[in-house]
């Protein structure tokens, strides 16, 4: 029974370093990053289909697009999706993302208000 104290001392000094340490992991797991990335978007339906579609990656945490600069805006998570994998969807819509051009396939598919440099004035 002498040693009890000085066993129940370094079973309370375990539980703490081992609380202490998992919060950290989580703290540092939890942080995010953000991105901006120039694209060709030009309209409304854009700004719509660009902010739903990037907002569903998987670590996406927000995805902002403003029209008047044509930058997404994405706050992330860098241990679940990288910039890349992010300009990659953004090109495959049929959008450029930056210096990746868009999917041809899907450019051509995009309604007239959507295609970069249509000319929707009437």
């Amino acid at each position: 029974m002498k040693n009890f104290p000085f066993i129940s001392f370094i079973a309370l000094m375990l539980i703490f370093c081992v609380g202490t340490s998992l919060s950290a992991q989580t703290a540092a797991t939890s942080k995010n990053s953000t991105v901006k990335i120039k694209t060709s978007a030009e309209c409304d339906m854009c700004k719509e289909k660009l902010e739903k579609e990037v907002g569903l990656l998987k670590g996406v945490k927000k995805a902002e697009l403003d029209l008047t600069s044509q930058v997404l805006t994405v706050d992330y998570n860098p241990k679940k999706v990288t910039p890349e994998k992010i300009r990659e969807v953004i090109a495959g819509m049929g959008y450029d993302a930056d210096d990746v051009k868009a999917n041809n396939r899907a450019r051509q598919k995009m309604p007239k208000c959507c295609t970069p440099g249509a000319d929707t004035a009437k």
